[in-house]
């Protein structure tokens, strides 16, 4: 008998949805990969489609993020054994607190 999940595995990858749950283990894993002071200042909250949706405190860290977009991406990539993030788009938070 398989496990449930290698039976898991197994329909997603059939479904052609690996790559849209990878997309999100990257959403998850953002505060592990970017490190404590960028995540105290920023979240993952989507992926769609190559691009990880990333709130941010306010503007300014929007600007100092954008510097750094190439080297997480690639890190981001690293953590996922995949080439799946393509880009980074970053957007001033609506609650203030992103924690």
């Amino acid at each position: 008998m398989e496990p449930v999940s290698g039976v898991v595995a197994k329909v997603v990858r059939d479904l052609g949805l690996e790559d849209r749950v990878l997309g999100w283990r990257a959403v998850d894993d953002w505060a592990s990969v970017v490190g404590p002071r960028i995540a105290r200042h920023s979240r993952a909250i989507a992926f769609r489609e190559g691009t990880l949706h990333v709130e941010v405190e306010g503007s300014a860290w929007m600007q100092e993020l954008a510097y750094l977009k190439r080297e997480m991406v690639r890190r981001l990539n690293r953590a996922l054994e995949r080439e799946l993030v393509h880009e980074l788009r970053f957007s001033v938070g609506r609650g203030g607190n992103l924690r």
